[in-house]
């Protein structure tokens, strides 16, 4: 399946975001890039918000945030309804998240994991579905 993907970092996650667009590109996801467009000194609000809004209105299946820790855009990113952004720095985190949380925005802290675990998170994050059942009980619980 093919997704639109929404795809946003401020400076310490720059290097990390064009990556990941151009594997995504190479593997035929329609992408949306919120910026920055460059490494210099961005707050990672002005790039979050625009990903999460992207998601929340339906004009992107899912959305993808690099930030240094991914602390920042996670949290900015899960102010908005219907967002469920995750903190992920290992492939296995990015399987479980969909899995049990559906969740649809993956936050990367560029500083903290590898190109290749991004770009495995990133896989595993578009192909993995969500279990349903027992989570989506639990997921139903999430919004305010």
């Amino acid at each position: 399946m093919s997704y639109q993907i929404a795809i946003g970092a401020d400076h310490a996650g720059f290097t990390y975001k064009e990556a990941i667009k151009n594997w995504l590109e190479e593997h035929n996801y329609t992408v949306t890039d919120f910026g920055t467009y460059s490494a210099d000194s961005a707050d990672y609000a002005d790039f979050a918000h625009p990903v999460a809004s992207a998601v929340e209105t339906g004009k992107a299946d899912r959305g993808v945030l690099v930030c240094g820790s991914g602390q920042g855009v996670c949290m900015t990113a899960n102010k908005h309804q219907g967002v469920r952004a995750a903190l992920v720095w290992q492939p296995e985190i990015a399987e479980l998240t969909r899995q049990h949380n559906d969740a649809n925005v993956l936050c990367l802290p560029e500083r903290f994991t590898t190109l290749a675990d991004a770009l495995a998170c990133v896989q595993l994050f578009l192909e993995t579905e969500f279990e349903g059942g027992r989570h989506q009980r639990r997921v139903g619980k999430i919004a305010c």
